[in-house]
């Protein structure tokens, strides 16, 4: 009988022991159930943080900039200028070019018919003469300008047709490609009304004194016309004769390449 009793209590506890062992396990599993929903909880709060810093953040960086922005448009529309990274210092003149304003060769510039606006930028070109291919007289307050800064003006007026009715005389070119060559007039300026067609006819002409090829000469008549361009235009370079001034000298740094 005490074996029995014996082997029977053996029996209970071990029965005993494997209930223990899975109430065990039940509650280690619901442990780290709560744990991992705990943890998760955690991790959603921390990420609610991130992304609030960064749209806090982000938000700051647009104000700022928009801030930026608005300081830039205040002060150029109080400068009068829309040129981005202007920095102009109140009471100091901005230097404008004229419209369609280049360097053709040391000491000879072109452009457009210069504004009063463009006066300031002209003076530091220290010219002595200026080109005028208009027919037009030449406004008071430009020729004030040239008065105070001792230019001389040079006028060959050429009409300024459209096609296909367009007569460029070849003789007012050929007395104007005179002045230019003439370094004494040295610095000047050849303009128009638009610095396009007589303007490009006239340094066209020059552009072939200096042994030019025509598609070089085309290309940059065509960069300045642009949508403009005009067929006689070109067709009058290409026709013109150099040989009654190629006598005159050329010292420009186009030839001592």
């Amino acid at each position: 009988m005490p074996q029995k009793q014996n082997k029977h209590n053996h029996l209970v506890l071990f029965s005993v022991s494997n209930f223990d062992m899975q109430v065990a396990e039940l509650h280690q599993q619901k442990f780290q159930q709560h744990q991992h929903k705990h943890n998760k909880e955690n991790n959603n709060k921390i990420m609610c943080k991130k992304i609030q810093l960064s749209v806090s953040a982000d938000t700051e960086l647009y104000n700022n900039h928009n801030s930026s922005n608005n300081d830039n448009n205040h002060h150029h529309s109080s400068c009068g200028c829309d040129v981005d990274g202007c920095h102009k210092v109140e009471g100091e003149d901005l230097f404008i070019p004229p419209l369609n304003f280049a360097m053709v060769d040391n000491g000879i510039f072109r452009s457009g018919f210069p504004e009063p606006a463009n006066f300031s930028f002209l003076q530091t070109l220290g010219l002595r003469s200026i080109i005028y291919l208009c027919p037009e007289p030449y406004p008071e307050a430009n020729m004030e300008f040239l008065k105070s800064n001792g230019i001389k003006l040079y006028q060959f007026g050429i009409e300024g047709h459209k096609e296909p009715f367009v007569n460029i005389p070849e003789d007012t070119i050929r007395e104007a490609l005179k002045v230019v060559l003439d370094v004494r007039n040295h610095p000047l300026i050849i303009h128009c009304k638009r610095g396009k067609h007589r303007t490009g006819c006239l340094v066209g002409c020059y552009r072939k004194m200096q042994k030019w090829c025509l598609s070089s000469v085309f290309d940059e008549y065509q960069r300045f016309a642009a949508a403009k361009a005009r067929v006689s235009d070109q067709r009058f370079v290409e026709l013109f004769d150099i040989s009654t001034i190629n006598h005159l000298p050329l010292t420009f740094s186009s030839l001592r390449r």
